[in-house]
């Protein structure tokens, strides 16, 4: 009786075991499809027919020997034509597709020389200098086509034809441009727009170094542009085709953000020093209403981590103080950069007296909801100077995702500049109440 029951309970083990093998293959197929659908870039993959032989894309029919039914063929022109009604996994033509793997074969040869050469790190993941990056784009605008980067305030080499391109197409000309843009490993994108006098499709390809340094194919896609505009400010703003509820459960992004006509240089430096250390998430110093008389306003918990960045030219590790900001050292850093005392941080600040620290958070579900707008990038378009000498920047929040808004909100921001570089940040007033238009800020650490 005993054998009888121990071989009962291994019998229910060995059950309860399969069950679980089958549940958990399960939820990998599902999520490894999940995970195909949510990001138009992982969905840029060649159309192919995959019933019967997947690597060929014939049909079941074809592997027989035998021709299509009628059946058959019907269901496939059905897929084709729902593919081309929703616009995107569009097929991709074997010659466009074979053109635009030698041109990015070529680009990426063009450029190897500065590829090896370059300081690559020990990380697995590339991610090359910005002077290397800049040597890349030097090189491939030879090819005499636009080229841009990944990195903020870009100037797109050879910028004019890509200009010439959109202005046509608002008007309704027909034509094709080609851009390459260069990733920060050292990778190569090509985007080959085509405007037919109707629609606007986006054919998209992108090539990487393999570890041996031998060009590899990551994707291909061809696309069509849901709507698009070439903005004042010189951005070409598009929304590509995704898929959409109810065929994906969360929404997908397919909106893209390209400057074409570069800022001034004096605009571009000014952004890289004085706004794009801040951005808009984490702190309040651009996203809010404030000048010399309402310094109380600040989130000055929030703001110490970006200051410490701007000071020490590297992140700020919180791990280092796990019992807080020692109060000198949090005081010496908000003040090299805002008129105020020590008197009034302590008052206005999170700041434990008894152990004469200041709190900090890690910005998380507690303290931050995230949003679109805080991923915009700052970008200062005007620079005013003022009798007191003060300078008066003009900002525009620059928001690529689901936004696609080359001005979310407009901002003009007061700053001090020394000789010897220093900042002193004096006021930020949002104009056209675009104050309502942003969500409202959540104090890292309470207020």
């Amino acid at each position: 009786m005993e054998d009888l029951k121990r071989l009962l309970r291994k019998g229910s083990l060995l059950l309860i075991l399969l069950c679980l093998a089958v549940a958990a293959g399960s939820f990998y197929t599902g999520f490894k499809e999940d995970k195909g659908r949510k990001q138009p870039e992982e969905s840029w993959e060649p159309a192919m027919e995959i019933s019967g032989n997947a690597a060929t894309g014939n049909t079941g029919a074809a592997d027989k020997g035998e021709e299509p039914s009628l059946a058959e063929s019907s269901r496939e022109d059905n897929d084709k034509k729902g593919r081309w009604e929703k616009g995107y996994d569009l097929p991709v033509d074997e010659n466009e597709r074979k053109e635009a793997e030698a041109d990015l074969r070529g680009a990426l040869e063009l450029t190897r020389d500065i590829y090896q050469e370059a300081d690559k790190g020990d990380a697995s993941n590339v991610v090359l200098s910005e002077e290397v990056l800049i040597q890349l784009k030097e090189k491939l605008k030879t090819m005499g086509m636009p080229v841009t980067g990944s990195e903020p305030y870009q100037v797109m080499e050879n910028w004019q034809e890509m200009e010439r391109f959109l202005q046509d197409a608002g008007v309704g000309k027909a034509g094709t441009v080609l851009l390459y843009r260069i990733h920060r490993d050292g990778g190569i994108g090509r985007f080959q727009y085509q405007y037919d006098g109707e629609n606007l499709h986006v054919l998209a390809a992108n090539m990487t170094w393999g570890k041996d340094e031998t060009p590899m194919p990551a994707y291909i896609s061809y696309t069509r542009i849901k709507e698009w505009q070439y903005t004042e400010k010189g951005y070409f703003c598009y929304e590509l085709c995704v898929p959409e509820p109810p065929e994906v459960s969360e929404i997908v992004d397919g909106s893209c953000l390209v400057r074409v006509r570069p800022l001034p240089q004096e605009c571009r430096e000014v952004s890289e020093k004085c706004v794009l250390p801040l951005g808009y998430q984490g702190n309040n110093l651009l996203c809010s209403n404030w000048d010399r008389e309402s310094l109380d306003k600040l989130d000055y918990n929030g703001i110490y981590e970006y200051f410490y960045g701007m000071k020490y030219d590297r992140r700020f590790e919180p791990e280092q103080y796990p019992h807080g900001i020692p109060a000198e050292e949090f005081e010496e850093t908000i003040m090299d950069y805002l008129p105020v005392s020590r008197e009034e941080i302590r008052q206005w600040a999170v700041f434990d007296e008894g152990r004469q620290v200041y709190r900090w958070e890690r910005l998380g579900c507690g303290n931050y909801a995230p949003s679109f707008f805080g991923t915009s990038v700052p970008e200062v378009t005007q620079i005013r100077e003022n009798e007191d000498g003060t300078f008066t920047l003009t900002v525009d929040a620059v928001c690529q995702m689901i936004l696609c808004n080359d001005a979310v909100i407009t901002h003009e921001l007061t700053v001090r500049l020394s000789e010897n570089g220093d900042i002193q940040y004096l006021e930020n007033q949002i104009l056209d109440d675009g104050i309502f238009n942003i969500p409202e800020y959540q104090y890292r650490t309470g207020k």
